[in-house]
């Protein structure tokens, strides 16, 4: 589905449901383990949690990223330049996108967002507090080639896509997602287009179950708001109160696991499908990836994208990359 200006907006049915989201839930519930994208936790009421999360103490990820954004502004000036229009992948956050902004002086800030009312708060907000940027927010899938603005269309691309979100993916979608960014951002039209990205470190184990399942149970809050996403969107009956949030390291692929846990046996609906649940049982709701210096490189480059330049915070918890579009090249 297109909007007048041809801009790619989330496909939703007669009845207003996403149909990526009903499809992805019917088949994440099917599956042996059951399993469903991480990017479905962030509708309006998910995304403000969100936002609760990254101010928690547990929760370093946020102050690690906001410390490289200001300490480093006159290096990102120097290696970015100014007057590009800047494409931050997800809703802008009201800490670390405006310290971007200041630092580099853009043409333009275009946010992509599943999420169209925290979209829309998130780009008000921002236009605001910028008004010589013009701020063209875009409702629409990240995950899939986007079409920028026509506005935007004559200025060199930043893409922006901080906080570790890539983390999210197991590789063969974040690879997946690179490639994609690479075409939304015009490395096909023979732009050379920029990334800024974030990605979390490999750290402690206890540092790093903590960030995910916080004293104040916030993060617990924010996994089960999936399950009554999909009640209200979907017409589902999951009974919320009998999923306990989980979250644990995978050491072997080097990630934080959130599961919901059925904590006895349940039986739900969603869609008009049936599903069910034995004690023990768990839907896999989010990865979050970290990363060593080589494997951040690995999969930018696996993604067509040239690290050129790292940061990291004070303790060496988190790190940001401004990588190039890498030329297509079919041998060495």
């Amino acid at each position: 589905m297109k909007n007048e200006n041809g801009l790619k907006l989330v496909d939703k049915d007669e009845d207003g449901v996403d149909r990526a989201f009903r499809e992805d839930v019917l088949a994440g519930l099917r599956q042996r383990q059951k399993a469903i994208p991480a990017r479905w936790l962030y509708d309006d009421a998910g995304s403000q949690l969100f936002e609760d999360i990254t101010d928690l103490e547990e929760y370093y990820p946020t102050r690690a990223e906001t410390e490289i954004l200001e300490a480093r502004g006159e290096e990102f000036a120097e290696l970015i330049g100014a007057d590009r229009a800047v494409v931050e992948f997800g809703s802008g956050s009201s800490v670390k996108t405006p310290l971007l902004l200041r630092a580099i002086d853009p043409a333009a800030y275009v946010p992509l967002d599943i999420s169209g009312d925290f979209l829309r708060a998130s780009a008000s907000a921002l236009a605001k507090k910028f008004p010589d940027i013009e701020v063209h927010p875009v409702e629409a899938d990240f995950m899939r080639e986007v079409r920028l603005p026509d506005e935007v269309s004559s200025l060199k691309k930043l893409g922006f896509f901080p906080g570790s979100t890539i983390g999210n993916m197991v590789p063969r979608t974040a690879v997946d997602l690179l490639r994609s960014m690479r075409v939304t951002l015009g490395a096909e039209n023979g732009e050379t287009p920029l990334l800024l990205i974030g990605m979390d470190l490999v750290k402690d184990r206890q540092v790093l179950e903590a960030a995910y399942d916080d004293a104040r149970g916030v993060t617990a809050e924010f996994n089960r708001n999936l399950a009554r996403r999909i009640n209200r969107e979907l017409g589902g009956d999951i009974p919320v109160d009998d999923l306990r949030h989980q979250a644990r390291w995978n050491d072997e692929f080097a990630r934080i696991e959130m599961h919901l846990e059925a904590i006895r046996d349940i039986a739900f609906t969603v869609a008009g499908c049936g599903f069910s649940m034995q004690q023990g049982e768990t839907i896999h709701t989010e990865n979050s990836h970290k990363f060593t210096r080589r494997s951040a490189n690995t999969l930018l480059s696996a993604g067509g994208w040239t690290p050129r330049a790292r940061w990291t915070d004070s303790e060496d918890r988190f790190s940001l990359i401004l990588a190039e579009a890498t030329e297509k090249r079919d041998a060495p």
